[in-house]
């Protein structure tokens, strides 16, 4: 079944019965996926922005958006202006299509992967994963690609709470340590 599916069916009526909603707007829902990949270590490597920006492309579908430094940081090395990071932001379906491969395929494919931690789900409801590799990916092929990139995954929600956050991605099957 669908994430999309799979939350409308299952997940809002079990929200609704564990939490007390009256409404069913009112139960948390996922707003938007984030996926990062810092250009730190190999800011100055020749080819390391254009694996991160290919990487990126292959994954989500879309072109990333490179985030510039704000401000000089001597210790660093950075400055105002540098280009530190790529971004894609997904939202409505594709951002339903990423997150059950990231949760069906990507995940059980990473190396030594247990579950995801409680703590990885913040105050707010939002959860942010760090994979070392972006090879878990199937579109990332191990042969095409020179650098292993890391890549930062932040789920964002319309919970209130941490609680609400952590039921929501529990009830969509994330698989968590401690899963009951």
């Amino acid at each position: 079944m669908k994430i999309k599916e799979q939350y409308k069916k299952e997940v809002v009526p079990k929200m609704k019965e564990d939490f007390g909603y009256k409404n069913t707007m009112a139960v948390p829902r996922m707003e938007k996926a984030t996926l990062n990949i810092g250009l730190g270590p190999g800011i100055k490597e020749q080819g390391y922005k254009e694996a991160a920006e290919q990487t990126l492309m292959k994954i989500t579908g879309q072109k990333p958006v490179f985030t510039k430094a704000r401000k000089s940081i001597a210790s660093f090395k950075i400055r105002e202006g540098m280009e530190i990071g790529a971004k894609v932001t997904l939202r409505g379906d594709r951002m339903y299509d990423f997150v059950e491969k990231l949760v069906n395929i990507a995940l059980p494919r990473v190396r030594d992967f247990r579950g995801i931690n409680d703590s990885t789900v913040d105050k707010n409801g939002n959860i942010s994963i760090g994979l070392t590799e972006s090879q878990a990916f199937p579109e990332v092929k191990p042969e095409e690609i020179d650098i292993i990139l890391p890549l930062e995954i932040t789920i964002t929600t319309t919970a209130k709470t941490r609680e609400e956050g952590l039921a929501l991605f529990k009830n969509l099957g994330f698989p968590f340590k401690n899963n009951k």
